[in-house]
């Protein structure tokens, strides 16, 4: 990285949208990397290392966005396709709690059959039940709610809040570039509509989270517009409480098998990402896939990977906490990830299916997770959806 860079941003208030994405495109990887590892000790200068005991649960499989990125999607008609009976749900809640769990991530697909009264009533058996955070609905789900309703994003959390839900996932932000989401799922909500029940959430005490899937077909440029429509909103907000990028994983993918460049590893190559007007308030009936050129998926590297993470610690300086993925990349590369900004591990994940699908399938122990923080010169501590240390004695 050119030294004048470094110093100038250093001595900026914040960096700009041209200096991120010079540092994504131009700076070496350790040079980035001690900058955001700059950050993460100036916002956690304890040296804790955060993680939460919760599980991924997916109530259904069933989608008709279609993602040509997700591996996990079925048919309603499909022999796998299914809708979690409550017996089941209850158990796995059961079985989390049991060890030692205080929150379930509560995610699926936009299924044709179930209307806002399944999830207000899914939610109220839930809370009559047991006494744990629900961490669930991505943005896309919120939206199909509301479309499905006939109500207002503000009026549909409302609803769901009063009926047990505690916060919002990031999921469904991919990119936040209508072009790539034109790309890559052109049936899911545009990139405004998912910002904006963010800030409904916001608005009306809501925290959530949000994320960011790279390495499909986005430039850099596309990326810097993902961290600046994120870091806008906190700014405005602040209700995000971390960010968590993380890379896609092609197996099994509609998107790897359209393809011609299915193997390749490279890293992300630069190219100007263009916006487009006008938002979509209900999924469109696209049947046809997008045809992709050989050059334009690139899989992202271990090395890509740790060159986004740190620039997003970097950018998002209005973000409290970034955190790692082993749950993609694997326990090693998320112990380096704790030197490239992160500062928190996730989830213990006790269950998780939809990475999985798409052939990656990381597990890990809770005592895996301490001792790879532990080992990596951090000190671990559990904590909640909202960052509150709930045991440090380990």
């Amino acid at each position: 990285m050119p030294i004048s860079i470094r110093k100038n941003i250093r001595s900026s208030p914040r960096i700009t949208r041209k200096q991120g994405l010079d540092l994504l495109k131009n700076a070496d990887l350790l040079g980035i990397g001690m900058m955001a590892d700059d950050v993460r000790k100036k916002l956690h200068p304890a040296g804790n290392v955060s993680f939460i005991i919760d599980r991924n649960i997916n109530y259904t499989n069933v989608c008709i966005n279609k993602c040509t990125f997700c591996a996990f999607y079925r048919e309603k008609d499909d022999p796998d396709a299914y809708v979690l009976s409550r017996r089941k749900l209850f158990h796995k809640i059961s079985e989390t709690i049991q060890q030692g769990g205080t929150q379930i991530l509560m995610q699926g697909g936009l299924h044709p059959d179930l209307d806002i009264a399944y999830y207000v009533d899914l939610l109220k058996a839930i809370k009559n039940r047991f006494n744990i955070h629900i961490h669930g609905f991505s943005p896309p789900e919120i939206c199909y709610m509301a479309d499905g309703a006939g109500f207002t994003l503000k009026k549909t959390i409302e609803t769901l809040m009063d009926a047990g839900l505690d916060s919002i996932p990031g999921g469904g932000a991919e990119i936040l570039s209508d072009r790539i989401r034109e790309q890559i799922s052109p049936k899911k909500i545009g990139a405004t509509r998912w910002l904006n029940v963010m800030e409904e959430a916001h608005k009306l005490g809501m925290k959530t989270t949000a994320t960011m899937m790279f390495g499909s077909v986005e430039t850099p440029e596309d990326i810097i517009e993902h961290l600046e429509a994120v870091r806008g909103l906190q700014d405005r907000t602040g209700g995000f409480t971390a960010f968590i990028p993380w890379s896609f994983q092609p197996g099994n993918t509609e998107l790897n098998k359209q393809s011609a460049v299915s193997g390749q590893r490279s890293a992300t190559k630069s190219g100007k990402a263009g916006k487009r007007e006008g938002e979509k308030t209900r999924p469109r009936n696209t049947s046809a896939l997008p045809d992709f050129r050989a050059s334009e998926l690139h899989t992202a590297t271990a090395v890509d990977y740790l060159r986004v993470l740190a620039l997003s610690r970097v950018y998002l300086d209005n973000v409290p906490n970034v955190q790692a993925s082993w749950v993609t990349q694997g326990l090693k590369m998320a112990q380096v990830a704790l030197r490239f900004g992160a500062n928190d591990f996730g989830s213990t994940m006790l269950e998780e299916n939809v990475v999985a699908a798409a052939g990656v399938k990381y597990r890990v122990s809770i005592q895996d997770i301490l001792h790879a923080i532990t080992t990596a010169g951090f000190k671990p501590v559990q904590r909640d959806m909202y960052y509150n240390i709930i045991n440090d004695k380990f």
